[in-house]
């Protein structure tokens, strides 16, 4: 519903600098709190429970298989990928790995509770009413700012849980260091861009590998290198860029699946505009001129580049039918997950778990998809007073886009997270973006036609458009950041009166625990903790707490359910 929580609007994700007990922080909030979840650092348990059931799965295929042929026992090889190592029963095997790792598992578990220092200095804090929470969020808390800090938590299913036991000290060195690495990958990521583009055409292929000259020469091989060679070239050097750039910005210690998305959708499109738009005009048909920017001053450079600009429109053409016109035809087919559902069916599925974990469908992607589009808005933005010609095609692809894609979230692709339309400010931005880079570079084609006294004048545009993203930042990106007190008090009123038996805190007794505590006695013991701890700090209110639910809850999975299900729930 409308009114219900969008982005869990109760919550907010506390880190505190100082290793302290979190009672020291909870006094502050202790009348309008009735619940906290602490952070355990249970990376190490993690590992051990995904090592057990990878080590079950093993189990419940060599039983399969001995099930279908008792009269021979499966054997597996103990060392290094099953490859070396003497010879074992694998049935036995598998099952003294498992005592193991349950050994190692119980170790661990008694060792998080016991261990103060496996105890990360933040918590998950959930509040009675969502004016409460976003009075908390939004004011500075201690006299000291850099005692503890707080930030609107993400739902549960966004949370990215390995990156919460990283002390919030080493963020900033973790992000000094992703940025220079991202620099010198963008920057040296030019070269084969270069070297492929300098090949991806007739003589640079005939240069470098003379002999295939008569083949060359016969004109479907020569029409296909003309057309489509570059643009299949630069793709296959793109391929593995989203996979990288999501890593690094793990590495850099980002709490949520959403912020991820976000800063890897922002570093892809930072390298898409320089290695894909400006180093295939620059290496593609500038790099030959390389002679002429040596010798040339310094404000002719705009002036090379836009007699540049309509040499590389054919290159775009087929780069947007390869990647996009192809792309939006292989995401219909669907022919990269089918053929990575069979390469995982022939090697890694053993049992029928696996075959339905490897025909999960996934998520759509934003960090990948959502640059390339704008890749494309970029395109058409400059081409549009360049070469006209190209715009159709970008139009096709956007309107197959849509088609497609609106198929694909409503029937195909799974939700993994809400949130709350964050997305937004950052696609304003690029979209900005292109909006002055082709004004500029409109300025420089002006002036390659004897039009340069217009250039003064046109000045405005680029000017005019920093000025009016300024004030699309100031006026409405608050509302992607603050959360209204009004519309806070809207919302719990509305609550009050059309719900007045809505059990928020059962849901969050278990919402904010980490994956491996959910589903047995590790789940109550934590949240009894919890809520123990939590007794000794509330005050008493004259607020009544709704403590019973119509409907007991359905989700006791590894992975906590979004809100709008749980109010379904129990309007049935």
């Amino acid at each position: 519903a409308p009114y219900k929580y969008t982005n869990h609007d109760c919550v907010l994700w506390i880190w505190l600098y100082a290793r302290r007990h979190y009672q020291s922080c909870s006094n502050l909030f202790m009348i309008c709190t009735f619940s906290f979840k602490v952070v355990y650092n249970a990376n190490k348990l993690a590992k051990l429970v995904k090592e057990k059931k990878k080590m079950q799965n093993w189990l419940d295929y060599y039983q399969l298989k001995y099930e279908r042929n008792t009269s021979k026992r499966p054997t597996v090889k103990t060392g290094f990928l099953g490859c070396f190592g003497s010879k074992v029963d694998a049935v036995e095997h598998c099952a003294s790995e498992i005592e193991r790792i349950e050994k190692e598992e119980a170790e661990e578990r008694e060792k998080i509770v016991k261990d103060p220092k496996l105890v990360v200095p933040a918590a998950f804090v959930s509040f009675r009413t969502r004016w409460g929470a976003a009075v908390c969020a939004q004011t500075q808390q201690t006299s000291n700012p850099t005692v503890w800090l707080t930030e609107w938590a993400p739902e549960p299913r966004d949370v990215y849980w390995d990156n919460l036991s990283i002390p919030i000290v080493h963020l900033t060195v973790r992000r000094l260091i992703i940025a220079v690495a991202f620099f010198f990958l963008n920057f040296f990521y030019v070269i084969p861009i270069a070297f492929v583009q300098s090949l991806a055409n007739i003589e640079g292929i005939e240069k470098a590998v003379p002999f295939l000259k008569p083949i060359i020469e016969m004109p479907t091989i020569k029409s296909f290198i003309q057309g489509f060679l570059p643009g299949i070239a630069l793709k296959i050097f793109l391929i593995l860029l989203p996979s990288i750039l999501m890593f690094m910005s793990k590495v850099e210690g980002l709490t949520s699946v959403s912020s991820l998305e976000r800063r890897s959708a922002s570093k892809y499109y930072i390298f898409l505009f320089f290695n894909v738009f400006l180093a295939s005009i620059i290496a593609g048909s500038a790099l030959e001129q390389l002679q002429t920017y040596l010798h040339q001053s310094a404000n002719q450079i705009p002036r090379t580049i836009g007699v540049a600009i309509p040499m590389k429109a054919t290159f775009f053409i087929t780069y947007v039918m390869v990647d996009g016109w192809a792309g939006v035809a292989g995401e219909i087919l669907r022919l990269k997950p089918l053929v990575i559902f069979h390469l995982k069916n022939f090697f890694l599925v053993k049992t029928e778990k696996d075959r339905d974990e490897a025909m999960d469908p996934g998520s759509i992607g934003f960090d990948s998809n959502e640059p390339q589009i704008q890749l494309y808005f970029l395109l058409g933005l400059v081409y549009a007073v360049v070469t006209p010609f190209l715009l159709p095609f970008i139009l096709v692809f956007y309107v197959l886009a849509y088609v497609v894609y609106r198929h694909q979230i409503i029937n195909v692709y799974n939700q993994e997270y809400e949130s709350a339309a964050a997305f937004w400010p950052s696609v304003h931005g690029r979209i900005i973006t292109a909006l002055i880079v082709s004004q500029l570079l409109f300025l420089g084609l002006l002036s390659t036609k004897g039009a340069g006294q217009s250039t003064p004048v046109l000045l405005v545009l680029p000017v005019v458009t920093f000025y009016f993203h300024k004030y699309c930042k100031n006026r409405y990106e608050p509302a992607f950041v603050e959360y209204p007190l009004q519309e806070a008090m809207r919302k719990d009123t509305l609550e009050r009166a059309r719900e007045p038996g809505f059990d928020l805190k059962t849901y969050l007794a278990s919402a904010y625990i980490h994956p491996v505590f959910k589903g047995g006695d590790d789940d109550e013991k934590f949240s009894m903790m919890d809520e123990a701890e939590a007794d000794q700090v509330l005050v008493a209110t004259k607020r009544q707490s709704r403590r019973n639910t119509p409907v007991p809850s359905r989700h006791n999975g590894s992975e906590a359910p979004s809100l709008p299900e749980i109010v379904n729930d129990q309007r049935l």
